[in-house]
Order: structure tokens, then C-alpha cells, then sequence
């Protein structure tokens, strides 16, 4: 039994609802709705034919698949990529194939990313003129060492 329930549209009847592959999946797949080819270091935005309406305090994420990565180096540009709530266009991906080599292939109904539904905060930005102190201070990038 689902926790919310989202509602779903899609561009063509033969457009599959995302759905989880295996019980505890934080992730439902979507596929493409286009054939495609994405040369070596390029990539191309590919159409799924879904469209939804999240509930107030939602946002899906678009995450990639870890088996189109391991194998043939396909990645999302902008992973994860956000989908609001106000949002009701289709979702479409754009998708880097980082293999200098090889070009993908990619055939009408290949899953082609993950959609995580999660539950958002919105908070109230309160200016200040200073921030507390925390252990960490304003440290960044690489702060804490390449090494345990």
C-alpha cells in the first residue's frame, strides 16, 4: 500500500507507469519514449511520457540508474533533477553519455532513470548579520582530507 498517493498522466497509452522494480525501492523507474543514440561526450534530454501532480510538501528527484553508469557510462547532467510539485509538464531527461569511446544506444521503453518521490521542507530565510559558530566553521571543499 502506497504512503501518498500521486497522480499520473501519461503522452500515449503504451507509456508505462513508473513503477519499483524489486519491494523497499526508494527509486520507480521511468524509460524513454524516443529511440536515441548519444554519441561519446554528448548528451541528448529523451522524453518518459509521464506527467504528475505531487501533493503540497512533495518534490520527485530524477536520479540515474546505477546499471546504465556501470555499463555504458550514462549519467544524468543535472542529477538529481527536481521536479516541483506546481509542476505538471512531462518529465524529461537529459542524459551524458561520459564514455569517450562508445556510443549508447537507447530503444523506445529502456529505463532510463529513477524517480524518488520525497517530502520537502520550506523554511523561512531569516537575515542576520552573523552566524553562530560550529565545528566546522566555513571549511570546504576537501576540509576534511582524502584520507581516514
Amino acid at each position: 500500500m502506497a504512503d501518498i498517493e500521486v497522480l499520473i498522466s501519461t503522452t500515449d497509452d503504451d507509456v508505462p507507469v513508473p513503477a519499483y522494480a524489486h519491494p523497499g525501492d526508494a527509486g520507480a523507474d521511468l524509460t524513454t519514449r524516443e529511440a536515441v543514440s548519444i554519441p561519446p561526450g554528448e548528451r541528448k534530454t529523451v522524453p518518459t511520457g509521464v506527467r504528475i501532480a505531487l501533493p503540497s510538501g512533495y518534490a520527485a528527484f530524477v536520479h540515474p540508474r546505477s546499471g546504465l553508469a556501470a555499463k555504458h557510462g550514462v549519467t544524468i547532467v543535472n542529477a538529481p533533477g527536481t521536479v516541483d510539485a506546481g509542476y505538471r509538464g512531462e518529465i524529461r531527461v537529459t542524459l551524458l553519455n561520459t564514455d569517450l569511446r562508445e556510443s549508447v544506444e537507447l530503444a523506445v521503453g529502456d529505463r532510463v532513470a529513477q524517480l524518488v518521490i520525497q517530502r520537502v521542507e520550506h523554511v523561512s530565510f531569516v537575515p542576520v548579520s552573523a552566524l553562530p559558530g560550529s565545528h566546522r566553521g566555513d571549511a570546504g571543499f576537501g576540509s576534511t582530507g582524502t584520507s581516514s
